[in-house]
């Protein structure tokens, strides 16, 4: 029988920890992210970033936390990169407000239907995706890397170590 969470009646315009029953996780896929104001509970109106999922679930507004979990499984900070990128949400214990509070947390992992699909390869240095550059696709890059300096590296990593290995 699923459960309804007290504050899951007031209806918010947001995605909450209330959302989710016990142990849930919930896949969704990146539309966009904008700038919006928000009423939060004290009814007081602030400006913040937005996150708008594809599928039918109510928006999320990104704390720095997600939003540094979201740049690194998308391998870019900006957030037009974003778009399309499928993220697994989830509720997580953290001390907030001096309390202990239920949260809505970017998980650091793949959607479920992925787990099958090649893994992309990650940076060994920043931990990072790496991702195509120019005419390289991130495979190229990875194994060029690898060859080079016997490690997976992004082509900002691997500038960087080639930098280094000039100045030696």
């Amino acid at each position: 029988m699923a459960l309804t969470h007290w504050k899951k009646l007031d209806n918010p315009d947001y995605i909450g920890a209330y959302a989710f029953q016990p142990g849930e996780k919930k896949t969704v896929t990146i539309d966009r992210i904008r700038r919006e104001m928000v009423n939060g509970p004290d009814g007081k109106r602030e400006e913040c970033t937005v996150v708008h999922f594809r599928e039918k679930e109510k928006p999320l507004i990104l704390n720095a936390t997600n939003g540094k979990m979201i740049s690194r499984l998308a391998g870019s900070p900006y957030v037009e990169d974003w778009v399309g990128l499928r993220i697994v949400l989830g509720v997580e214990k953290v001390k907030a407000f001096g309390d202990v509070v239920d949260a809505v947390r970017v998980k650091n992992e793949r959607p479920a239907e992925e787990t099958n699909a090649p893994a992309l390869p990650l940076c060994s240095d920043c931990g990072n995706v790496i991702k195509a550059f120019g005419e390289w696709s991130a495979p190229q890059i990875a194994a060029s890397t690898k060859k080079r300096f016997g490690a997976l590296l992004c082509m900002d990593c691997g500038n960087k170590r080639k930098d280094a290995q000039q100045n030696e």
